[in-house]
């Protein structure tokens, strides 16, 4: 798929509900707030996790650097993840900090910061080791940086992270097998939970378009089970719609474009005729023969001596 393609999608909601299924064990014990604005002009955090309980530790591993108060942001696969981007972010913690209710309501020290990425950020891995920040990796898929920062960071791969625990995560790509498809959708399948299945159609919807083909390989697959394709299918459908009413749409405009270009040329074929035929009966009026009529015609409107001789017989007036 091409990056343009991918931009279009809205990929944010989709990692807001993907990781609210991730945490799905601690949910309980969590706030989750999209889009947490800064009250500076348009500065927005993309996801906001605050513990209701901030001493108590997260089950799933990539809430195991998590503090009371965790600033998440990110990146879809259009985007770059540089030192740049490590540093506004760092910002926006130092403006949420700033702006506690009470002169220092919220510590420094309860403060996290978590970067998401589908690629590995291979410059800016390179740029912490060079300039004496120390990179670890506890988990699969999971970087930790610590050094000259105010607030502890993490950045999560997320085509890194282990399949069977990040399964929600993983899936934010525009890459996705037949294989890691069909995984999902089993895994969509089996939840049970009102609220989980509402996280995950969020998080499939955008995963689908941006994995049209691989999606459409697969509804055409005779060996997929009638259920997962009762789960495709409200997306796949509408797809394939609007393809169909697109090409209809793009075959009318085609048509309609061919039609006037038609009917202009044969209008102005037409205003041909009639100005040599009126030409032919003026210059008979006043005396000329047929022969210097033809002649004249020919050189006028640069005819052939055949075609000129048509315009000459007496039929010609019905043209």
């Amino acid at each position: 798929m091409e990056n343009r393609e991918i931009t279009k999608i809205q990929w944010h909601p989709a990692f807001a509900a993907a990781f609210c299924l991730e945490l799905a064990e601690d949910r309980d014990s969590l706030i989750f707030e999209r889009e947490h604005s800064l009250n500076i002009g348009p500065l927005e955090i993309d996801l906001l996790i605050t513990k209701k309980f901030p001493g108590r530790p997260l089950a799933n591993e990539i809430g195991q650097m998590f503090r009371g108060h965790n600033i998440l942001e990110y990146k879809d696969p259009s985007d770059s993840l540089n030192i740049d981007v490590f540093f506004k972010v760092t910002g926006y913690a130092c403006l949420y900090k700033a702006y506690g209710e009470t002169v220092d309501a919220i510590l420094e020290a309860d403060i996290t910061i978590t970067f998401i990425r589908d690629a590995k950020p291979y410059g800016l891995l390179r740029y912490f080791k060079e300039h004496g920040y120390h990179v670890s990796n506890p988990y699969s898929g999971i970087y930790y940086i610590k050094g000259n920062i105010p607030f502890p960071a993490q950045i999560l791969v997320t085509k890194e992270l282990e399949p069977g625990l990040h399964a929600w995560l993983r899936s934010l790509s525009g890459r996705l097998e037949k294989q890691e498809l069909e995984s999902l959708l089993a895994r969509i399948r089996s939840l049970k939970a009102k609220k989980d299945r509402e996280f995950a159609e969020a998080v499939l919807e955008v995963v689908l378009r941006a994995n049209m083909k691989t999606m459409e390989e697969l509804a055409g697959d005779d060996k997929m089970s009638e259920e997962l394709l009762e789960i495709i299918r409200p997306i796949v459908e509408p797809r394939i719609l609007l393809m169909r009413q697109e090409a209809l749409d793009t075959g009318l405009k085609q048509g309609i474009e061919q039609g006037v270009k038609q009917g202009i040329e044969q209008g102005v074929k037409q205003g041909i005729e009639q100005g040599i035929l009126g030409a032919v009966e003026i210059l008979r009026s006043i005396g000329h023969t047929d022969e210097t009529i033809k002649g004249m015609i020919m050189e006028k409107y640069k005819l052939s001596e055949t075609d000129a001789e048509q315009y000459l017989q007496p039929d010609t007036a019905s043209r």
